[in-house]
Parts: C-alpha cells; sequence; structure tokens
C-alpha cells in the first residue's frame, strides 16, 4: 500500500503566492482534484474578529485560488464558502478576514451557508455519536453532496480537540450552528466527520496554512507564532498528524487521529507518512493546548460535576446564556484587554505587515 503523502515547504511573507504554488505542484494537486467537478472551497473561520492563525488567512486563500484560476480550472465549479456559528457571522467574518477581496480579485463569489438548502443525509455508515446527538436526522447542506472539496485551515491548538485542522474544519461546514452539542464527544464526532465526508465527497484535499500558527488556548484566544510552513495533504488524518508533530505532539496520543488511523480513515502514525519537501524530522514548536475560559466553562457544564446542570443550561431554552457570554468573555474583554497588544505586536512581523498589506485590496 503508497504511503500517505503530505507535503511541507519553508516560506517567507514575500514569495508566500509562488510557493502555494510550489505545494500545491509538489502534492501534484492535479491528480488529487478532478478540472471538471464541483469543488467547495471550505474556509475556516474561528472568529468573527481578525487574530493571528484562528481563521483561514487572506494569502493562504490567495495562494490556493490564483493557482486553481491560472491553471485553467473553471470558476464556475468553484464555491468558496463558510458556514455561521452561535458566535460567528459569515459574511462579516469573510470581511475582517480579507477573503471578499481575494475572492473578487479571481472573479469567485462567497456563500454563507445559512442560506443554502439544508437535507437529512441518510448516511450509510454507522457512526459513533452523531447519529445519538441528532436523533430525528443529521442534516447537512446539499450542496455538499458528491462535490469534492478543499480545506483551508491553519496550524493550531483547540482547547477541546488538542489540536484543530483539517478533519475539524469540516465539523462547521456539515453541521449547523447547533453543533456546539457534539462538542461533550469532540474526538467521536471528528471520527464521524470522516466517515461522513468519505461518503459525500469523491475528492478531499487540504491545504493547511501554518506561517503563523496558534499556540495556547485555541481556537481563539492563543499566541499566534511566526514558522513559516505551509502543507497540503489528501489525507486528512495524515495532514493533521504532521501539523500535531509540528506542534511537539505524539498524533496517536490524540483521540481523534488515533480513532480514524485504526480505522482506515487516514494515517496517523508518522513513520507511516511519507513528507514530501522540507525535512521536519528535528522540528518541535513546543506548542501547549490550554483551556480558554469558556471552554473551562463548557467542559464544566458538559463533563465536570457541573453536568447535573447540562440540560438545563445548554440544551433548553436558557441555552441562549452560553453565546452571550462567550461573546462578553471573547468580544469584549479578551479581545480589546489582550488580543489587540498582542495583535499590536504581531503587525511589525512579516506576516502582520503582510495583513496590513492586504487590507488595500479593500
Amino acid at each position: 500500500m503508497a504511503k500517505s503523502r503530505v507535503a511541507v515547504l519553508r516560506t517567507d511573507a514575500g514569495n508566500i503566492l509562488e510557493d502555494y504554488r510550489k505545494l500545491l505542484e509538489l502534492i501534484n494537486y492535479k491528480a488529487i482534484l478532478d478540472f471538471n467537478h464541483d469543488t467547495i472551497i471550505k474556509l475556516n473561520l474561528s472568529w468573527t474578529k481578525y487574530f493571528p492563525a484562528c481563521s483561514t488567512q487572506p494569502w493562504q486563500l490567495e495562494g490556493v485560488a490564483k493557482t486553481l484560476v491560472e491553471d485553467g480550472f473553471p470558476k464556475n465549479r468553484l464555491f468558496p464558502l463558510e458556514n455561521k456559528t452561535v458566535v460567528t457571522n459569515p459574511m462579516k467574518g469573510a470581511r475582517n478576514n480579507l477573503w471578499l477581496p481575494v475572492l473578487a480579485k479571481y472573479g469567485l463569489s462567497y456563500t454563507e451557508l445559512p442560506k443554502v438548502e439544508w437535507v437529512v443525509y441518510p448516511f450509510k455508515e454507522k457512526l459513533l455519536k452523531l447519529g445519538d446527538i441528532f436523533p430525528e436526522g443529521i442534516e447537512i447542506p446539499r450542496m455538499f453532496i458528491g462535490k469534492q472539496i478543499v480545506h483551508l485551515p491553519t496550524v493550531k491548538t483547540h482547547g477541546h480537540a488538542v489540536t484543530t485542522g483539517a478533519i475539524k474544519n469540516s465539523f462547521g461546514g456539515l453541521l449547523k450552528e447547533v453543533r456546539h452539542y457534539a462538542h461533550k464527544y469532540m474526538h467521536e464526532v471528528l471520527v464521524d466527520l470522516m466517515l461522513m465526508q468519505k461518503e459525500l465527497h469523491p475528492r478531499i484535499f487540504a491545504v493547511m496554512d501554518g506561517t503563523v500558527c496558534g499556540d495556547g488556548a485555541g481556537p481563539r484566544t492563543m499566541i499566534p507564532r511566526s514558522q513559516n510552513l505551509i502543507l497540503a495533504s489528501d489525507d486528512s488524518v495524515a495532514i493533521d498528524a504532521v501539523a500535531a508533530k509540528l506542534m511537539g505532539l505524539d498524533p496517536l496520543s490524540i483521540p481523534y487521529l488515533r480513532m480514524c488511523h485504526d480505522r482506515g480513515l487516514g494515517t496517523a502514525e508518522f513513520r507511516e507518512i511519507e513528507v514530501l519537501g522540507h525535512d521536519i524530522a528535528e522540528i518541535n514548536f513546543g506548542f501547549r493546548s490550554k483551556r480558554s475560559f469558556v471552554i473551562w466553562g463548557d467542559q464544566l457544564l458538559r463533563k465536570g460535576p457541573l453536568k447535573f446542570l447540562e440540560k438545563i443550561a445548554l440544551h433548553s431554552p436558557l441555552v441562549v446564556w452560553a453565546p452571550i457570554a462567550s461573546n462578553i468573555y471573547h468580544d469584549w474583554f479578551w479581545y480589546p484587554i489582550i488580543g489587540k497588544s498582542i495583535i499590536r505586536k504581531y503587525s511589525k512581523t512579516e506576516w502582520g505587515q503582510l495583513f496590513i498589506k492586504y487590507k488595500s485590496l479593500v
């Protein structure tokens, strides 16, 4: 059996678009994607506000879009899109993260998933948890059925999942905004999402940005660290495993990666992955996954000593308190008091300067 392949390149802000092309050519993306097939470009929005490493970077989106369009991929077959959560707005997020001017530059539209048709899909595969969480059926966007998909995650830690990447990016596409119900069984749900994608998409491809990575209490309240790496693979498990290895974590110690590996959904054993391009054997970012105040509180209710309050607090009309509390903490407290000072320091880096240049496209 051929090894799963993950391409990794070192880059810098001056050459990032050219390096994204080199990355896609290195992994031989033309043998992965069918140019005559409708293709979803699944963006990653972890915060409506811009915060480094939190969501799909504008140069990540441009690097992929530019390569596809210049190589002749029909624009009318490309569907860049993102969903909402109870605490994010896909259109405001697209503006704040500068996706819209990039898409306009290449003649591509942007789809907000809350505005498309959702249908209950009868998955054939036995799912670990999502069937129990949504006993009346799992609703997915109809437009996902039969399309190939390109995921655009970033390298970062996560308070619920330890790490987040290509697999977790499907969490924001295949589940409606009530997907926070799945947080209690995050690792099992991520396995379910791989099973679901195998049924829905004829091809799955991921292009991950590690130019600026998120360390700590992800996916939002992190410390951005410039690492100048970009990754690509048609094995979502393998690319997430390589990202975990780069962050200094043992991929097989992360439950969702171990479960996916054991079920043959991809390769998480680093020794069984062929890494193309940059030699990463000795790289260790030394990252540590932490829980933000909001995730700590969420887990206290779902798994901790307050779980007797879970049903009334998180599964009743009273649940409106949760997104309000999250927005108060993240948007009104952490972002202006802590986040903005981090962004000011980051803006002096090469990637911060590049983001400022992208603002000129608006």
